[in-house]
């Protein structure tokens, strides 16, 4: 059975590239900062893929990356651009990351990129990214703020209306005690600016 949160991605897959260009100069900004926390030879898993947008940027640099997604039209239209591009070491599947089938343990570094918000079982995400990750792996994290402004409350509360909820609606502190209460570290942290301020996060394991 589709959920309705799957739907509502499912329907939005077409045009999703078009509507992210608003926001490209930050998404440039997010695949800047994480390659310079990788090695070419770890194991990246990004979870939350959608059109594949950050793990096809990221090939260039990576040997091996997995991408999920829960929306089978999403990852449908990631596989169709890495066809096009003739990239091959990207391996896009459709996956719960609430429950995952990948290994325990085995992932150098987990990225989440703008869905930590939007999920209504964040905590379970996070559980599955904790098992997921190596002892001494690190979890990327960047996610839109709704509640860092009133400008951003009220954008968050008219984009609701379109079927996108935001289940949490935090600013830059509240999201880093979101991530400390379920077991991660925060090691880095900035800004970026976009449609709705990012809170760029790396954390580990506690």
């Amino acid at each position: 059975m589709i959920r309705k949160e799957e739907k509502v991605w499912n329907r939005f897959s077409f045009m999703y590239d078009l509507v992210m260009k608003k926001d490209e100069s930050a998404y440039k900004h997010i695949i800047e900062q994480s390659v310079r926390l990788m090695k070419p030879d770890e194991h990246i898993l990004e979870i939350a893929t959608g059109t594949g947008i950050i793990s096809l940027a990221l090939c260039n640099y990576i040997q091996n990356i997995e991408a999920i997604d829960f929306s089978t039209e999403m990852i449908a239209v990631a596989k169709k651009k890495a066809k096009q591009k003739q990239i091959s070491n990207v391996h896009f599947s459709v996956q719960d990351a609430c429950n995952m089938k990948c290994s325990s343990n085995y992932f150098d570094t987990v990225i989440i990129s703008n869905t930590l918000h939007i999920m209504p079982r964040a905590e379970k995400a996070l559980e599955e990214i904790k098992r997921v990750l190596k002892p001494d792996g690190k979890l990327i994290a960047p996610t839109f703020l709704h509640a860092h402004s009133i400008k951003a409350e009220m954008l968050s509360k008219i984009i609701s209306l379109t079927g996108f909820r935001a289940y949490h609606k935090w600013t830059q502190k509240s999201y880093h005690d979101f991530l400390e209460q379920n077991g991660f570290r925060v090691v880095n942290t900035k800004l970026i600016k976009a449609s709705f301020p990012i809170a760029y996060v790396v954390a580990i394991k506690k």
